[in-house]
């Protein structure tokens, strides 16, 4: 057995369990979901506000359609780079990972401050156009496009970008191009992230993990435009 599975057994043991008797602790205490999700905060850190190593994100404030999403991705097979958490998910109905995706997106913490990186002013600038601006000469839509004006998300199906360590970004990258992560057809960052060269992915995600996040960073209520490509995760872009 793998020694990270085998050290978090008791955390997996608590949230299956916890599972199978959502119904009648949910009746019995109206606060028992943030009780069940405490095995999550053991790697996702306090209300979800990421490990310090950025190893494990933030999933506090992300959109609850996103969160949910991304629980069936694995629950399913088609995020398959962090099998522990498939493991944990694996017998969950979705009904629970829509609780568990509910409460994460309700908190509200505060980020932690943006780390310095040693990175060129020409590879940061290459970053800034590609998340600004895209490359239509590749077909390549701005990261704005998608993800908001503000880069802090769309509720409720598009996540931020801002608060993310640099690593975690490039091992996502790196994940959709590899097929180790997918998502629900027509999976658009799939088809974005094949598109991109390793230098692209360096500069996005540079750039991405310098930017300041605002002090209001809830996710927007809404697109100004229809999204560039078809999505199978955000059902109105389907």
């Amino acid at each position: 057995m793998p020694p990270l599975i085998h050290r978090s057994l008791p955390l997996l043991a608590s949230l299956v369990l916890a599972g199978t008797a959502a119904a009648q602790e949910q009746a019995a205490d109206p606060n028992a979901i943030g009780k069940r999700v405490a095995p999550c905060m053991a790697c996702h850190g306090k209300e979800g506000r990421a490990a310090r190593d950025g190893y494990y994100p933030r999933i506090a404030g992300k959109p609850a359609g996103y969160l949910h999403n991304q629980l069936l991705n694995f629950r399913d097979g088609r995020r398959r780079q962090y099998p522990l958490m498939a493991y944990m998910v694996q017998h969950l109905s979705d009904a629970y990972l829509q609780e568990m995706a509910n409460y994460f997106a309700a908190q509200e913490v505060p980020y932690p401050p943006v780390p310095a990186l040693e990175v060129s002013p020409a590879t940061l600038e290459k970053g800034r156009a590609l998340a600004m601006s895209g490359d239509a000469s590749r077909k390549i839509p701005a990261c704005v496009a998608c993800h908001g004006e503000a880069l802090t998300g769309v509720a409720p199906f598009i996540p931020g970008l801002l608060g993310i360590a640099r690593d975690y970004i490039n091992a996502q990258f790196g994940a959709w191009r590899s097929g180790a992560r997918r998502a629900m057809a027509p999976d658009c960052m799939g088809r974005i992230a094949s598109q991109l060269s390793p230098e692209d992915i360096s500069a996005v995600s540079a750039w991405l993990a310098t930017r300041q996040v605002p002090p209001n960073a809830a996710p927007a209520s809404s697109l100004p435009a229809p999204l560039p490509v078809a999505c199978g995760s955000v059902p109105a872009a389907r």
